[in-house]
C-alpha cells in the first residue's frame, strides 16, 4: 500500500523542531512528531488519521542518550535490552515486538504509542465499507463500534510495553514545546481518552525520561500476555516493583487493558492497610486489580480472559521479586 503524501522536516535541533511546530501551529496546518516511525508511519500506509507534515526527530543531536537515571526520547529500545539502564527496563525492551523493530523504535514512541482497536486498525476501504468508526470517522460523526451509542468517549487500548515499568519507578516525563518545558510523573502523562490518549498539547513532544536516584534500588518484574510470543503487542501485562523487603514501596502498573496504562496506587494500598501476609496478600491484590481493570472487547482476545489473566500476570511479577 502505498504512502500518503506528507511534508517531512528535519529540524536539527529542539529549538528548530519547536519553531517549526509553532510556525504550523500558526498556519493552521495539522502535523505529526515522528521518531521511529514503527507505529506512525505503519497507520500512515493504512491512511488512519493522515497528516500533512510530518515532523522527524530522528536528526537532533543528544536525544538518544540511555543511562541509568535518564532515556532520551530517540534511544532505540534495541539499545535498552543490555545496556547501562534499569534491568526492569531492560527485560520490558526485549519483550517488545521483534528484534528488528526495536532497532528502529524508540522509547518516545512506545511511551506515546497511538491506541489500537480492531475497528480502527484497518484498511481504509475496510473502514468506509462499515461507516467509519467514532475515532475515525472522516467527518461523518459515525458511533463507537466497541460501546455503541455514544460519542462521547473512545475506547482504543493502549498496548505499550515501557510506560507500566517506568511508573513503578517512579519516572518523570519532561515535555517540551513551543510554550517550553514542563515535568511530570509519567502516571500523570496519561488521559483515558483513546483519541486525545496523554496530556501532550499541540506542538509538544515527549523529550526524554527522568528516574529518581532511589529508582535503582527497586527490584521488580514486567509480565506480558500476547498471541504470538515473537512480536505481537501485550495483550495485558503487569509491572511490579519495590524496595525489597519493605511492603510499603510495592508499586503495580497495567498496561494494555484500558485506553491508558495505570499504577494501582489505591489497590495496594487497600491490601497493605489488611496486613501484608506474603502469598495470601499477592492473590488478594491480584483479585482486587483484576476487578479494577476493564478491558473492552477491541483487541485480539476476549475481554473476559484478559481481565481474568492480570492475576496470573500479577502472581508471577512477584514471583520475581523475591
Amino acid at each position: 500500500m502505498l504512502m500518503p503524501p506528507f511534508i517531512l522536516h528535519h529540524p536539527s535541533t529542539v529549538d528548530e523542531a519547536c519553531s517549526i511546530a509553532s510556525d504550523l501551529i500558526k498556519k493552521g496546518e495539522e502535523f505529526d512528531w515522528v521518531s521511529g516511525g514503527t507505529d506512525l508511519l505503519a497507520n500512515y500506509k493504512w491512511r488512519i488519521n493522515t497528516k500533512p507534515h510530518v515532523i522527524s526527530l530522528s536528526k537532533i543531536p543528544g536525544i538518544d542518550v540511555v543511562s541509568n537515571l535518564e532515556i532520551g526520547c530517540m534511544a532505540r529500545l534495541s539499545n535498552l535490552e543490555g545496556s547501562n539502564v534499569h534491568p526492569m527496563i531492560a527485560e520490558a525492551a526485549g519483550k517488545v515486538a521483534s528484534s528488528l523493530i526495536r532497532k528502529s523504535a524508540t522509547l518516545g514512541g512506545n511511551l506515546c504509542l497511538d491506541t489500537r482497536c480492531f475497528w480502527y486498525n484497518q484498511s481504509e476501504d475496510w473502514r468506509r465499507s462499515i461507516e467509519w468508526c467514532h475515532k475515525a470517522d472522516c467527518g461523518t460523526g459515525s458511533d463507537c463500534r466497541v460501546i455503541p451509542n455514544q460519542n462521547t468517549l473512545c475506547v482504543a487500548t493502549y498496548q505499550g510495553d515501557i510506560a507500566p515499568v517506568l511508573m513503578v519507578l517512579d519516572a518523570s516525563v519532561h515535555l517540551i514545546g513551543p510554550s517550553g518545558e514542563r515535568v511530570m510523573l509519567l502516571s500523570d502523562f496519561y488521559q483515558l481518552d483513546g483519541m486525545k490518549k496523554n496530556v501532550l498539547e499541540k506542538g509538544e513532544f515527549l523529550l526524554k525520561v527522568s528516574l529518581p536516584k532511589d529508582s535503582l534500588r527497586r527490584v521488580g518484574s514486567y509480565q506480558k500476555l500476547r498471541v504470538r510470543d515473537s512480536w505481537d503487542f501485550p495483550e495485558a501485562g503487569v509491572a511490579a516493583s519495590w524496595f525489597e523487603g519493605d511492603r510499603n514501596s510495592i508499586k503495580v502498573a497495567t498496561t494494555a487493558l484500558e485506553s491508558i496504562p495505570r499504577i494501582h496506587t489505591d489497590e495496594v494500598g487497600q491490601i497493605i492497610d489488611d496486613g501484608w501476609d506474603d502469598q495470601q496478600s499477592v492473590k488478594s491484590l491480584a483479585g482486587v486489580i483484576r476487578k479494577s481493570v476493564k478491558p473492552v472487547n477491541n483487541t485480539a482476545l476476549p475481554p473476559n480472559y484478559r481481565r481474568s489473566i492480570v492475576q496470573v500476570l500479577i502472581k508471577r511479577a512477584f514471583s520475581q521479586m523475591k
